[in-house]
């Protein structure tokens, strides 16, 4: 994003938080710089916490992506995330082929091919945002 965000004319405004304790200086620092828009890292300390990170966005108007379904059914506007239920079926195979005799370190790292994208029209009706129709089109689910 760092190095694709000027090319696009966009700032990118990085605010740390390591602990639930660091949210609401993170949340004062985005409303202070005016952020238009944020995206969420998986991690274990955002997804305990999402609701907080859900309602900062709808008091503020703020459309986010973020990194699981999860978010997005829980009131969140959309996810761009690898399909677990895919990412589950591969572990499958990987735990089959070790079971087999096959040493781990032998097997190849894999990246996730197949994604999803899933977009909340009430989160967006929410923040005053309007979805591109296209958009809509590509999703593959859309909650109403």
């Amino acid at each position: 994003m760092q190095t694709s965000a000027p090319a696009l004319g966009l700032q990118i405004q990085s605010l740390e938080v390591r602990s639930p304790n660091d949210f609401a200086g993170a949340f004062q620092a985005a409303a202070k710089e005016r952020a238009h828009a944020f995206t969420v890292a998986p991690s274990p300390v955002f997804t305990s916490n999402r609701n907080r990170i859900l309602d900062f966005a709808v008091k503020n108007h703020l459309p986010g992506i973020y990194p699981f379904k999860e978010y997005v059914e829980d009131g969140g506007l959309m996810s761009y995330a690898p399909k677990l239920s895919d990412q589950y079926r591969r572990s499958a195979t990987y735990v089959d082929k070790i079971l087999k005799g096959a040493k781990p370190s032998d097997l190849p790292v894999e990246q996730a091919t197949k994604f999803e994208l899933i977009i909340n029209l009430k989160a967006a009706k929410q923040i005053g945002l309007t979805i591109p129709p296209n958009l809509l089109a590509g999703a593959d689910k859309v909650i109403k």
